[in-house]
């Protein structure tokens, strides 16, 4: 990493609380790489668990569909570690290897492309509303009119705050690591989809 981890244990008592609150969210694993760059400042450490956790278990967007988001900005953001995790969640949770084989591989759907219905690729017609929301989001920020009423054609009005949420937050997440080359992923290919 380009700066060195935080210590594992919190170096004073003030900062136990918060080291505690995301080995909870962590256990049984321990603490991770990240979260040792970012208990560099315990205070933004804490707000990022709390962050993240409530995108990560207090979110009803479905399975599948936020973990085809989180794994496509890593492939657009060359984010490894993030496409390594998540892409093994999102299999896990319903995306075909087929379909996780395009969103590791589909051109970036851009603005003002036509977003046609039956594409394939192993992903529903759902699946790509959602790929090009997140294609959108991450590389121009700006979001079509037509991609946006596709996602909200599928998801509830609090499902697509929620997804929105989680794609601008996966996006931080992954600046982070790469930035910092938080795990020493850098450089290093992500793994195919069928090591996943």
């Amino acid at each position: 990493m380009r700066v060195p981890y935080a210590p594992k244990e919190p170096q004073n008592p003030e900062d136990a609380p918060i080291y505690e609150r995301i080995a909870a969210r962590r256990a049984p694993r321990p603490l991770i790489p990240l979260d040792l760059a970012l208990l560099h400042n315990p205070a933004v450490a804490d707000g990022w668990n709390s962050f993240i956790g409530a995108i990560r278990t207090k979110n009803s967007v479905p399975e599948s569909l936020k973990e085809l988001a989180i794994s496509r900005v890593a492939v657009h953001n060359h984010a490894v570690h993030e496409w390594n995790i998540h892409g093994a969640l999102a299999l896990k949770g319903g995306i075909s290897k087929e379909g996780l084989e395009t969103v590791l591989s589909a051109p970036l759907v851009k603005r003002g492309d036509e977003v046609t219905k039956g594409r394939g690729g192993g992903l529903s017609d759902e699946e790509w509303a959602v790929l090009a929301y997140t294609d959108q989001m991450t590389v121009g920020v700006q979001v079509d009119e037509a991609v946006s009423q596709g996602v909200k054609d599928i998801l509830s009005d609090k499902q697509v705050v929620e997804l929105t949420a989680t794609i601008a937050a996966y996006n931080c997440v992954s600046r982070f690591l790469v930035a910092l080359d938080v795990g020493e992923n850098n450089g290093h290919e992500m793994l195919p989809v069928k090591d996943l």
